[in-house]
């Protein structure tokens, strides 16, 4: 046992102690207040009008509990962020299969909310590696949820769920081994086809001109400019870029396709070469003028300090008296996760290209791990969110404002994307605005099975619903 990294009995009876005092306090809160999680982060971009509601403390549940190298598993608080996970498991050359970009995303928030990343294309979506889950469910009750008990459909129904459910308390995690440094490999395309057909190529082999790759991910900065980052674990680095500073990660894709030596990075620099400049979002405050990110600390370049700033701007509605006051015109905030087939990936870029015009565009390939099968009588794995069995998707991130011309109805834009994605026959993250009228909703999100996990778990309906969270944003 000496190989384990345990906090000892103390901890797990401290989470024992602390999960009774969470029932306790669940149970004092008002029954008709809607119930939010006292907590200091969130990566949700539904911002709320501020109303009466009851919050629940759940700052015990923000450590990691245990790492077992032996094993390669990990017990992990619901509210712990990633940062603090991958800081405990890359001392024992572990990481979890599928790590988030940004780095105050929670391990229970990936799981309930659905989250992605490079390894997406191996190790599917953070859920696929969970073994168990303690919730907190809307009835008050505490269980263990597993793919081999009494709680099963719970288990399988909790992704996509956004806390309507229950709450996370404690999840159970496998890890998977890591180098010390990451190789990346930057291949540019000249149309969305070809980086779709690659994209489909190298997924299916994990490897390029016959090197292994561990990562995959892409951006389209343009129709005729997109990129594949191919990523594989190495032992050793003749040197490594470091993107915290002054140099910009995004920036660097160009600067490196093509060359021989690529780039490379230590593999904690690697996992979090998105959150410096949150993707590149980071422009909008100046940081791509090197005098400003000279200035601003280096401590502060993270993705929850550019959040809490757009937070404030929401709430003062600073930049549309802005555009107002300077005769410019309004915009609308387009903030999407969606995903479809790889053979539908050019389709979509190019509707967006000529209807959205954003750029860039993040692209990350997903396939749902060869272990998950669906259950007898199921037709989806994970019932919330049905993915497809054997079925490459691309995922395609974007996150910005776009001009609205007079006389657009409103959430114009994102509604294009919503149609088009349902066209396309795709799915989209919940964790932004949403528009679906409500029987579209549940037909895509599966209505019915909720509605029984729902019955079952929170019969008195003291959590919302997802639909009221997601679309009414309530």
């Amino acid at each position: 046992m000496s190989g384990i990294r345990q906090h000892s009995e103390h901890d797990f009876a401290d989470h024992v102690e602390a999960v009774q005092r969470l029932r306790r306090d669940y149970a004092r809160l008002p029954a008709d207040a809607p119930v939010r999680l006292a907590k200091p982060t969130s990566n949700l971009f539904r911002f709320r009008e501020s109303a009466a509601t009851a919050r629940l403390d759940v700052s015990a549940f923000t450590s990691v509990l245990s790492v077992d190298p032996a094993e390669r598993v990990a017990e992990v608080g619901g509210m712990t962020t990633y940062e603090d996970l991958v800081a405990a498991t890359l001392p024992h050359g572990l990481m979890p299969l599928v790590v988030p970009q940004l780095r105050t995303i929670t391990l229970g928030g990936a799981v309930t909310g659905l989250g992605i990343e490079s390894s997406s294309f191996r190790n599917g979506l953070p859920h696929e590696s969970v073994r168990e889950i303690e919730i907190l469910t809307g009835a008050g009750e505490t269980v263990v949820a597993r793919p081999d008990n009494e709680h099963r459909e719970l288990f399988y129904g909790f992704p996509n769920s956004y806390g309507t459910l229950g709450y996370s308390l404690r999840l159970r995690i496998e890890l998977e081994p890591v180098k010390p440094y990451v190789h990346l490999r930057h291949l540019r395309f000249g149309d969305a086809k070809e980086a779709m057909d690659a994209f489909g190529r190298i997924c299916a082999d994990a490897e390029h001109e016959g090197r292994r790759v561990d990562f995959v991910d892409g951006v389209a900065f343009g129709p005729d400019e997109l990129y594949l980052t191919l990523a594989t674990f190495v032992d050793r680095a003749p040197w490594t870029s470091d993107y915290t500073g002054t140099d910009i990660y995004y920036t660097s894709i160009p600067r490196y396709a093509g060359t021989g030596p690529g780039d490379y990075l230590t593999v904690h620099d690697y996992l979090w070469r998105w959150d410096t400049d949150w993707f590149w979002c980071s422009g909008a405050f100046g940081l791509r003028n090197p005098t400003v990110r000279r200035v601003w600390p280096r401590s502060l370049k993270r993705s929850d300090v550019y959040r809490k700033l757009v937070a404030l701007d929401r709430r003062t509605d600073f930049s549309r008296l802005l555009n107002l006051y300077r005769g410019r015109p309004q915009q609308e905030p387009v903030i999407q996760d969606i995903e479809v087939g790889v053979e539908r990936g050019a389709e979509f870029l190019d509707f967006f290209h000529s209807e959205i015009g954003m750029s860039p565009v993040w692209m990350c390939p997903l396939r749902l791990r060869e272990t998950a099968r669906p259950a007898e009588g199921q037709s989806h794995v994970w019932p919330l969110y049905p993915l497809e069995q054997d079925r490459l998707y691309i995922n395609f991130g974007f996150w910005g404002m776009v001009p609205m011309r007079p006389g657009q109805r409103r959430a114009h834009h994102n509604r294009l994307v919503e149609e088009e994605v349902a066209r396309l026959g795709g799915h989209k993250s919940l964790y932004s605005d949403a528009f679906y009228a409500e029987d579209e909703f549940w037909r895509l999100y599966n209505g019915e099975g909720y509605r029984r996990l729902k019955h079952a778990y929170d019969p008195d309906g003291r959590l919302l619903d997802l639909y009221a969270k997601c679309v009414g944003n309530r």
